[in-house]
């Protein structure tokens, strides 16, 4: 079977949470999925179970940190190691204001020195793989020249995985979400970067859907999709079949069944319904009863607690072509 880091869901703030993931390794059991970017003083000063915690059922499973200290960095990976993450990932590309203002994401890519000691000390202090993920460049780079002195300067620490956001990250005059949409893709960029480097890891990230992934793949050592794998979730049914060669094929109807009993779990040690569902509203994108799915879960799952709480699911499922839940 392909290594996990043929397929993964990106890391993506505000949604790869805990409940997500929990779903989307309902849909795909062999994927590698991220956590949402947590920065090295929330994991070694903050509530750590509920920043970092996950459930064993989530593996293979790599935390995302974001930080610029290379001993903040170096405590933070231990503490990860220690709740049982597969790797650790640095992030060098996101590009929002929150973010600049810590000094690290995308802005790092000017520092590719301070980087390389990052994951140096990151990978001195545990036993599981580091990786990063960045951008081609910033602003008025020329992405071949920051791309490749980039990849350059960082491998000398010692770290072979590379997920390349094919696009520019442009850190003033654009929103983060302007930074997912206008700056130009370039997927031809990052597998000239893949021909030069033949001995790293590269993983092609940015833009993707699943038709558009499979194309890509031969070139590259795995392809991560982000927003596409969130909004439009059924995608993730066929990667197991499709790219790992196991396991049959399900319908999202047959997907939301056999999750119901997750949210039922969920319910009962007090998480609120919205909290797991609000991640399932794509789920049946494009089939009749979607929009009421999405309806009812948006409209009624927010006040929705306790063991109770899964009529409401119940509800929304049944209006999908008239799909019936049916107790384990």
């Amino acid at each position: 079977m392909r290594p996990a880091h043929t397929f993964s869901v990106a890391p993506m703030m505000d949604w790869t949470d805990r409940h997500c993931r929990s779903f989307h390794r309902s849909l795909s059991r062999h994927a590698l999925l991220y956590t949402e970017m947590v920065t090295a003083d929330a994991v070694i000063h903050g509530d750590r179970e509920r920043l970092i915690g996950f459930d064993e059922f989530e593996h293979p499973v790599a935390l995302q940190l974001g930080g610029s200290d290379p001993d903040k960095l170096a405590e933070a990976s231990r503490i990860a190691a220690g709740f049982g993450y597969r790797e650790i990932n640095l992030n060098v590309g996101c590009p929002s204001e929150r973010v600049q203002s810590g000094a690290f994401g995308a802005c790092l890519m000017r520092e590719p020195d301070l980087v390389a000691d990052c994951l140096t000390a990151m990978r001195e202090a545990v036993d599981i793989p580091v990786t990063i993920k960045h951008r081609i460049g910033v602003d008025d780079d020329i992405p071949r020249d920051r791309l490749f002195s980039f990849v350059d300067r960082v491998a000398q620490s010692g770290v072979t995985t590379f997920i390349v956001h094919a696009r520019k990250a442009i850190l003033s005059g654009l929103s983060p979400k302007e930074n997912r949409d206008v700056p130009p893709l370039d997927y031809e960029l990052v597998a000239e970067l893949k021909r030069a480097h033949p001995d790293l890891t590269i993983i092609l990230n940015g833009g993707l859907d699943l038709p558009t992934a499979l194309s890509e793949l031969p070139r590259f050592d795995g392809v991560m999709l982000g927003r596409v794998a969130y909004q439009s979730p059924a995608e993730l049914l066929q990667v197991d079949a499709r790219i790992f060669g196991q396991g049959a094929l399900r319908s999202p109807g047959q997907a939301a069944q056999e999750f119901r009993a997750t949210i039922v779990k969920k319910l009962a040690q007090g998480v609120p319904l919205h909290a797991i569902t609000r991640h399932m509203l794509g789920l049946f994108n494009g089939q009749p009863g979607a929009r009421l799915w999405r309806r009812t879960l948006s409209e009624r799952g927010p006040g929705a607690r306790g063991p109770q709480a899964i009529e409401v699911f119940d509800e929304a499922l049944a209006a999908v072509a008239g799909y019936r839940t049916v107790d384990a």
